[in-house]
C-alpha cells in the first residue's frame, strides 16, 4: 500500500477520531484494501475554490474531519485579514446527504473561533448564500454543496465580503492555513453556539424582491402571465425559491415536475443531477411535451445552473446548450434595456475564454465593453468588482450553464436566470414567437456560432497524472492545423502568453495563470483545453461558425457546422 495511505491510516487510527470512523477503516483494512488506499493516500486538496470529493472516512474524502480542519483554517484566515472587526459569515446547504451536517459543522467550528454565524435553517440556493454574505455585511461565507456531481459526492464553497468565491490573494492565503492544521486536535469543534443565528423567510422574501427588480418587461408578463411553463430542481434547492420567484414576476401556469420536485441527496430519477445532462431533463421533457408547454427549466442541487428546452423551428422540443442560453440572455438584457431606455453609456458585460465568441460580437455591434476573463464566476465577479466603480455592470455568464445576472448576487444564479429565460420567452410570445426563432434571428444578425463540450474522465490516481500528461503533449506538440484550416494563434494561459504563429508575435494574456490551451484556426474555428478544477474530467471546447442569410438556411448549415465539429473531434482523436 501507498506509504503516504499507511501513514495517514494509522494516524486516524491513533487519533482523536470517533469509534465509528475507526471501525469503518478497520473493515476496509479486510474487505476493500483498494478503497481504504483511495480514501488515505493524500489529503483531500483545499483548491482555489474550496473543497469537493467523495463523502467517506478518510483524509482524501468529504467527512466530519476534513472539513472541520478546512472551516479551522478559513477561520484563522479570516481573523488575520480583519483583525479589529466584528467577523461574520453566512453558512447554507443543498440538498445532498449530509450537508445539512456538515454545515452544521461549519457553523459549530466558526462559532467557536468567536465568528458570528448566519446559518439557514434549511436547504438554500447558493446564489441566496452569496447575496445574504452581502446583505449581512458578512466577511464571508460556506455552501455545503458539490453542485451538479454524482451524489457520492459532497463539496465546500468559501467566498469573501464581496459574496464571491476566493480570488488572489485570498485563496492562496486561505490554502496556507488550512495546510497549517494538520491535526484533528488543532480544531475548536464546539463552544461557541450562542454566536449562531438561524435565518430563513426574511432572507428569502429580500432575495425575491431583489431578483423581482431585474425584470425588464413587467408589463408583457402581464399580458402574458399564463406562459406555460415546466420547472424541475431535479431533487434540489431551486424547489425552495423558484416557484416563489416566478409567482413574483406574475406567472400564473408554472408546472413543477413532481417526480423531481422533492429534495433527495440520492437523486433517484437521474444518474447525475445536471441540467446540462439530456438525461436529467428528459423527465422535464416528457411533461413539457404532454402539456404543449411554452417553455421547460430544470435547475441543479444548489441552483447555480439552469437547463432550458424549447420547441424549435420545427415544433421539436429541444434542450438550448449553455452558450445558446447565454447568448439569449445576453442579447435580451442589452437589447431590451435599449429599447425601454434603460441603457447607459457606461454598460459593460463579462464572458469567459471558453464561452463563444458571439457573445462578443452581440456586444460590439451594440457599443457596449465585453471583457474575457477566465473560467469560473469568481473571475467576473473579481472583475465586475474593480470596474464597478467607472461602468455599470448588466450580465455576465459562461457556457457552463450559468448566467449572473445584475450586480446584487456575486456568483451564478440560476434562479434569477429561471425567472427572465421566462421573461424572455413571455416576450416572444407577444411577438408571435418562440425563444429558438429568436435564436435563429439572433444568428442572422450576429453571425451563425455554434459550440459543444466533450469531456474525459481520469479517475483515481493515476487519473491526474494522465490528465496532465495530455496538456503537455499538447503543449509541446500543438497541431499544425485543424479540419484543413491552419492553426495560426496559439494561447497558453498557463505560461500567460498568446501566439501570431504566421507572424511569429506573441504577447500577454493579462489574465492570471490557468491550465487553459486554445487554438484558433485561419477560418475561425477555435479549439480550447481544460482540466475541470472540480471533477476528474480533461474538458474540450470546440467553436465554429458560418454566416445565415435566412432562417430557411438554418438546417443546411446547422449540419454543417456539426459535421465541421465531428471532423475536428475526430481529428483530435476525441471521438
Amino acid at each position: 500500500m501507498n506509504e503516504n495511505a499507511l501513514a495517514n491510516i494509522n494516524t486516524w487510527l491513533a487519533g482523536n477520531y470517533d469509534a465509528a470512523t475507526k471501525e469503518t477503516i478497520q473493515k476496509l483494512q479486510v474487505e476493500n484494501p483498494g478503497e481504504l488506499e483511495e480514501s488515505f493516500y493524500r489529503s483531500l486538496e483545499f483548491g482555489t475554490g474550496g473543497l469537493r470529493g467523495i463523502m467517506g472516512v478518510g483524509t482524501n474524502r468529504m467527512n466530519k474531519y476534513t472539513v472541520g480542519m478546512a472551516t479551522q483554517g478559513f477561520a484563522n484566515y479570516m481573523k488575520k485579514s480583519f483583525p479589529n472587526e466584528e467577523v461574520k459569515v453566512v453558512i447554507g446547504h443543498d440538498c445532498r446527504n449530509n450537508s445539512r451536517f456538515f454545515a452544521e459543522t461549519v457553523a459549530n467550528v466558526f462559532a467557536a473561533n468567536g465568528i458570528k454565524v448566519y446559518l439557514f435553517d434549511a436547504l438554500r440556493p447558493t446564489p441566496e448564500i452569496s447575496y445574504a454574505i452581502r446583505t449581512l455585511g458578512c466577511k464571508g461565507g460556506v455552501v455545503c454543496t458539490a453542485s451538479h456531481n454524482p451524489k457520492e459526492y459532497n463539496g465546500y464553497k468559501a467566498y469573501w465580503d464581496d459574496g464571491a468565491q476566493l480570488v488572489p490573494p485570498h485563496d492562496k492565503n486561505v490554502i496556507v492555513e488550512v495546510d497549517a492544521i494538520s491535526n484533528v486536535d488543532d480544531v475548536k469543534w464546539n463552544g461557541g453556539e450562542a454566536n449562531i443565528t438561524i435565518i430563513g423567510k426574511e432572507m428569502d422574501d429580500q432575495y425575491t424582491e431583489m431578483v423581482k427588480g431585474l425584470s425588464v418587461y413587467p408589463e408583457v408578463i402581464a399580458k402574458q402571465h399564463d406562459l406555460k411553463i415546466v420547472y424541475t430542481p431535479i431533487h434540489g434547492t431551486g424547489i425552495m425559491l423558484a416557484p416563489k420567484v416566478l409567482a413574483a414576476f406574475g406567472f400564473t401556469n408554472v408546472h413543477v415536475v413532481e417526480e423531481q420536485s422533492t429534495p433527495d441527496g440520492n437523486f433517484p430519477t437521474v444518474v447525475y443531477p445536471n441540467p446540462e445532462e439530456s438525461e436529467a431533463m428528459s423527465i422535464g421533457l416528457k411533461k413539457a411535451k404532454e402539456l404543449d408547454a411554452d417553455i421547460l427549466l430544470g435547475t441543479d442541487p444548489d441552483s447555480d445552473r439552469v437547463g432550458v428546452g424549447v420547441k424549435n423551428h420545427k415544433g421539436e422540443w429541444v434542450l438550448m446548450n449553455g452558450n445558446q442560453t447565454a447568448v439569449l440572455a445576453f442579447a435580451y438584457m442589452i437589447e431590451a434595456r435599449k429599447k425601454k431606455g434603460l441603457a447607459q453609456d457606461n454598460d459593460m458585460v463579462i464572458s469567459t475564454i471558453v464561452t463563444t465568441n458571439m457573445i462578443n460580437e452581440v456586444a460590439k455591434q451594440n457599443d457596449i465593453s465585453c471583457y474575457n476573463v477566465l473560467t469560473g464566476f469568481k473571475w467576473i465577479a473579481s472583475l465586475l468588482k474593480e470596474k464597478e466603480a467607472d461602468e455599470n455592470y448588466i450580465i455576465g455568464g459562461e457556457e457552463s450553464f450559468g448566467l449572473m445576472i445584475g450586480d446584487k448576487v456575486r456568483d451564478k444564479d440560476a434562479i434569477s436566470a429561471v425567472a427572465l429565460m421566462c421573461e424572455m420567452a413571455a416576450v416572444e410570445k407577444e411577438n408571435g414567437r418562440s425563444l429558438f426563432d429568436k435564436m435563429i434571428e439572433l444568428y442572422i444578425q450576429y453571425g451563425f456560432y455554434y459550440e459543444t463540450l466533450i469531456s474525459i474522465t481520469k479517475k483515481g490516481m493515476n487519473g491526474q497524472k494522465e490528465i496532465a500528461d495530455m496538456m503537455a503533449g499538447y503543449r509541446a506538440n500543438p497541431p499544425a492545423t485543424i479540419d484543413g484550416s491552419p492553426v495560426v494563434e496559439v494561447l497558453d494561459y498557463e505560461k500567460q502568453i498568446g501566439k501570431d504563429l504566421e507572424s511569429g508575435e506573441s504577447w500577454e494574456t493579462g489574465l492570471p495563470k490557468s491550465n487553459v490551451l486554445q487554438f484558433i484556426t485561419e477560418d475561425g474555428s477555435k479549439v480550447s483545453a481544460r482540466p475541470s478544477g472540480t471533477e476528474p474530467k480533461i474538458k474540450f471546447y470546440f467553436s465554429v461558425q458560418t454566416d445565415l442569410q435566412s432562417k430557411e438556411q438554418f438546417d443546411e448549415k446547422f449540419a454543417y457546422l456539426q459535421a465541421k465539429i465531428n471532423a475536428i473531434s475526430a481529428e483530435l482523436k476525441l471521438s
